[in-house]
């Protein structure tokens, strides 16, 4: 029983990574292999689940739309090549392997390439980015939509060829259904494995209004975002009429701290003992051990991330965001997530701008209920990791 897992992103390895853990837990467990086509696979190797090609950092993060002539000067053929042939010679060794493609059109086509059965966990593209359950939104530019869904013939034409396709909700199944593909709605890996352990204790911070700051997790950009959020701040702590405000900064694990605790000095962050910086009745906590306590100890957060931001929706939370500079977080890429996550998503012009909404949205409970059950409406329930490994198991022993 063999499988190869191809993943593109760091929030998707992430996902792919629930579905595995819960594969190693199957006795006798598959041989499993993993293929990161975005970064160097921290995932998987905390895991202990080999890797069977290169993982390398591409300046893009891999968002082409911005970065691609950057990532064409660093490698980026010679990558995609090795990577195609990373599959096959994976392929050729498990005759009867199945592999798992996580994320999007790149994985998916990888996968199909392989000549092996494959399953697709379709978690980068929703129809809430063109319709909600009321109807069709408003077009942001011509063609938007021209294709009957936001899969493209192509993608769906793919996804046809698939074992199975998990969507990331219930609309985008309800939908995809339209052509009689092969898809599935068992709820969202993404909010798998977001369990709060409880091991993160600031004392003298227990009336605080708690802030989650999320700059995301592909360097260099996420220092650049960092930054942003910073100078946010100053009109937030203006604005809350909260006694304490307690920021948590959840750093992803391949960022480097020192660059992040640097920054807040440049900012004039005192240090504060016990907390790590803040003043009075303002402290603000450096992480990179916490997501999950993070998470679920926000009322709401500051983000200029992927993956990370829909999970805290999904939780139930508000979030107010600000474009970046990329090549991630554009204008283009923010205004894609608000659509998706709807009422759920405030989005600002600038960093300055964010305390007031912040205000706004925390003393109004009609709109904190709104935004509740709009998350976890759009994001879906967890346990879909294990439903999707049972049926991959169930695959692999026939």
């Amino acid at each position: 029983m063999r499988l190869l897992c191809l993943s593109n992103g760091h929030g998707e390895d992430r996902i792919a990574g629930t579905i595995l853990a819960a594969l190693q837990r199957e006795q006798p467990p598959p041989t499993l292999r993993a293929l990161p086509l975005v970064g160097t696979g921290h995932t998987y190797r905390q895991m202990g689940v080999p890797l069977v090609g290169p993982a390398r950092n591409l300046p893009s993060g891999g968002f082409l739309q911005t970065g691609l002539a950057q990532d064409v000067r660093a490698g980026l053929w010679g990558l995609v090549g090795q990577q195609r042939r990373a599959v096959r010679e994976w392929a050729q060794t498990a005759p009867r392997g199945l592999v798992l493609a996580v994320g999007d059109v790149w994985p998916l086509w990888l996968a199909w390439q392989s000549g092996r059965s494959f399953i697709f966990v379709a978690t980068a593209k929703s129809e809430y980015h063109l319709r909600d359950e009321k109807g069709r939104l408003p077009k942001t530019h011509g063609l938007e939509g021209w294709a009957g869904s936001v899969f493209y013939p192509w993608e769906r034409w793919l996804m046809g060829r698939s074992v199975a396709t998990f969507p990331r909700d219930e609309l985008t199944t309800i939908w995809l259904k339209r052509w009689r593909l092969p898809v599935t709605w068992v709820g969202n890996p993404m909010m798998d494995a977001l369990e709060a352990p409880g091991q993160l204790h600031i004392p003298g911070f227990s009336e605080a209004m708690v802030i989650v700051l999320m700059p995301g997790s592909r360097a260099p950009e996420a220092y650049r975002n960092w930054e942003l959020i910073l100078k946010a701040l100053p009109g937030v702590i203006e604005s809350l009429s909260a006694p304490q405000i307690l920021f948590l900064a959840a750093i992803a694990p391949g960022l480097d701290r020192t660059q992040i605790e640097a920054t807040l000095q440049k900012y004039r962050w005192p240090t504060f003992p016990g907390v790590g910086f803040g003043y009075d009745q303002v402290g603000l906590v450096v992480t990179q051990a916490h997501f999950n306590d993070c998470l679920h100890l926000a009322h709401a957060g500051i983000a200029l991330a992927g993956t990370a931001t829909e999970q805290l929706v999904g939780l139930g939370k508000p979030v107010v965001s600000f474009p970046g500079g990329g090549p991630q977080y554009t204008r283009h890429f923010a205004r894609y997530q608000q659509r998706l996550l709807g009422p759920s998503m405030r989005l600002v012009d600038k960093p300055e701008a964010v305390g007031l909404v912040l205000q706004e949205i925390l003393t109004d409970p009609d709109e904190l209920n709104f935004i509740a059950r709009n998350g976890r409406q759009r994001l879906g329930t967890a346990g879909a990791s294990v439903t999707i490994a049972r049926l991959i198991g169930q695959y692999l022993g026939r």
